[in-house]
C-alpha cells in the first residue's frame, strides 16, 4: 500500500476538476493503445499444399515473382513456398495453387468480368475488409492475390506485375504459357 501514497498525494494536490477527469483520460489512453496495437487488418499467410502438375506451376511462379511492387520489397513467409508477401501497409499476400474459389460456383460470377490484366483473367471480390481479394480464373492453377485496404493507391497496382509473372509460369486452359485469357481476342 505504501507504493500508492505517493501517486495518490500528487493526485489529491490536484484542483477537483482534473481529479474527476484523471480516471476517464487514463481510461482512454488505455483504450487507444489497446486499439493501435490491433492495427489494420492483414490477409492470412494460410499455407498452401499443392499438387502435381499445380505445384511445378507455382515453383515456377515463385521464381518468376517480381521482387518488389510499386517499390514494396518482397519476403517469403515460413509457412508455404507457394505464399509470397510484399511489405506494403498492410501488406500483400499471393497465394499460388489454391482451391476454386466459390464464387465461381454461381453462374453469374462465372459470366461476369473481373480485370483482364496483361492477357490474365481475374476474379475481383471484396474481402470483407475494405480490400480485394483477386483470383486467376481461365489458367491451370488458381492463384490468389489479396490486396489490402489502403495498400496502394489504386487496388488493381499489384495485378500488373503479378499478371506477366502468371503468363509465364502458369499455362491457359489450352496448356499454352503466354496466351491471352481475353476470349474476344
Amino acid at each position: 500500500m505504501a507504493r500508492f501514497q505517493r501517486p495518490i498525494r500528487a493526485l489529491a494536490a490536484l484542483p477537483a476538476p482534473v481529479r474527476w477527469l484523471s480516471l476517464p483520460l487514463g481510461l482512454l489512453a488505455c483504450s487507444a493503445l489497446l486499439f493501435q496495437s490491433w492495427g489494420t487488418w492483414q490477409p492470412p499467410l494460410t499455407a498452401t499444399a499443392p499438387t502435381g502438375a499445380v505445384a511445378g506451376y507455382c515453383q515456377a511462379l515463385e521464381k518468376a515473382l517480381p521482387g518488389a511492387i510499386e517499390g514494396h520489397q518482397r519476403t517469403t513467409p515460413d509457412p508455404s513456398p507457394y505464399v509470397a508477401v510484399w511489405n506494403s501497409a498492410p501488406r500483400t499476400v499471393l497465394r499460388c495453387g489454391v482451391p476454386r474459389p466459390k464464387a465461381l460456383r454461381d453462374v453469374k460470377n462465372q459470366e461476369s468480368t473481373g480485370p483482364n490484366v496483361n492477357d490474365v483473367q481475374w476474379l475481383l471480390e471484396k474481402d470483407g475488409h475494405g480490400g480485394y481479394r483477386f483470383t486467376v480464373t481461365l489458367r491451370l492453377a488458381y492463384v490468389e492475390v489479396s490486396v489490402p485496404a489502403n495498400a496502394y493507391p489504386n487496388y488493381s497496382d499489384p495485378l500488373s506485375s503479378v499478371s506477366d509473372a502468371v503468363k509465364a509460369t502458369v499455362p491457359d486452359l489450352s496448356g499454352q504459357l503466354g496466351g491471352t485469357d481475353d476470349p474476344s481476342s
